[in-house]
């Protein structure tokens, strides 16, 4: 294995980068850690496949730094795959509101001092990813736009509001939110606009990679966290959820939520057959379900679902599943809802 945060292996590689292929004639498999630290070894990769039939496993977490480095991306001779923070079956003893205090990063989840940890993160982020590699000259400015962001996490993007809150050009807005997708910290949700009766928003919603993130660009760590920010992590942790599986499982629909110009709102479509709803409430009432319904209206869907903190009723109405979360997500793991 070969880890690229250790000078003394990336000093050595970057020398010779044949090392890649003169060490390993005996290996089955060659592991390359951080290999946007160095993309011309994409091409020494590149060459093991055609050569040999190298089985190479490489991780790395900036796409953004590979494509400027003009890099050989290994198109129809590599799978890529997502990795996420740990999800709810990775966790013995799961506990809700330990996840969504503080996050699933494999270190830090139910660490007592998260917080500083956490914080230390995001500085580190902005430090390295941004500044060392020069991806934008206004550090202060891209500083700003993140800590806006983890505001809003969860709501639809207003590029001229955010703007116009932190004194930048709402293209710059544009392009500091592609570096945050490029360096895999948040990625956008787009809207399921396949719809004809009710006119759907346009505005995609941006999440963040992690809740503990979130936290520490909100400065929101406390011992008690107030309902509605409940309920927004609520949210975020079953989103989180429906796309590992998906990633982890090699499936490819695309995954969107619904949001009406006359207010119906969905907050999870997955392709063009399931549509989930999600409530932090423990009774879910009729009105928690006309987003459902509406969307049902305009599309065919083989799922509704509402996904809530109750702990042990499951129902149905009218089609619609009404599910304890630890149901839904025992079933999510076992192949039952996608």
């Amino acid at each position: 294995m070969y880890d690229l945060l250790e000078n003394s292996t990336y000093t050595r590689l970057l020398r010779r980068p044949s090392l890649i292929e003169e060490e390993n004639s005996a290996e089955d498999i060659v592991i390359i850690d951080e290999i946007q630290k160095l993309p011309m070894l994409l091409d020494e990769v590149h060459r093991l496949i055609q050569r040999r039939g190298q089985k190479c496993i490489m991780t790395g977490s900036s796409a953004r730094k590979l494509k400027r480095g003009s890099a050989n991306l290994l198109a129809g001779r590599a799978r890529w795959v997502s990795l996420f923070p740990l999800v709810s079956q990775e966790i013995p003893d799961f506990h809700l509101e330990t996840y969504l205090s503080t996050g699933g990063l494999p270190q830090i989840y139910g660490d007592p001092e998260a917080h500083l940890d956490l914080s230390a993160y995001v500085d580190l982020y902005i430090r390295q990813e941004i500044q060392a590699e020069s991806l934008t000259r206004n550090v202060q400015g891209f500083a700003h736009v993140l800590d806006a962001l983890g505001i809003m996490n969860g709501e639809e993007l207003n590029y001229t509001s955010i703007a116009s809150d932190t004194g930048l050009q709402a293209r710059t807005v544009m392009n500091y939110i592609e570096i945050l997708e490029d360096t895999l910290l948040a990625f956008r949700l787009p809207v399921y606009s396949r719809t004809q009766k009710r006119k759907p928003s346009s505005r995609p919603k941006l999440y963040f990679f992690d809740i503990g993130v979130v936290h520490a660009l909100r400065r929101s760590f406390s011992s008690s966290m107030a309902p509605e920010l409940f309920g927004k992590f609520f949210e975020h942790f079953i989103l989180l959820e429906v796309r590992a599986y998906l990633s982890y499982s090699l499936r490819d629909d695309p995954v969107t939520f619904w949001r009406s110009t006359s207010g119906f709102e969905v907050d999870v479509v997955v392709g063009d057959h399931t549509a989930v709803e999600i409530k932090d409430f423990f009774l879910v009432s009729d009105k928690d379900m006309k987003g459902l319904r509406a969307l049902k209206e305009e599309a065919t869907l083989a799922r509704a679902i509402v996904v809530s903190r109750d702990t042990e009723y499951r129902r149905t109405a009218d089609d619609i599943e009404v599910m304890p979360w630890k149901k839904f997500l025992q079933e999510l793991w076992n192949k039952q809802i996608l």
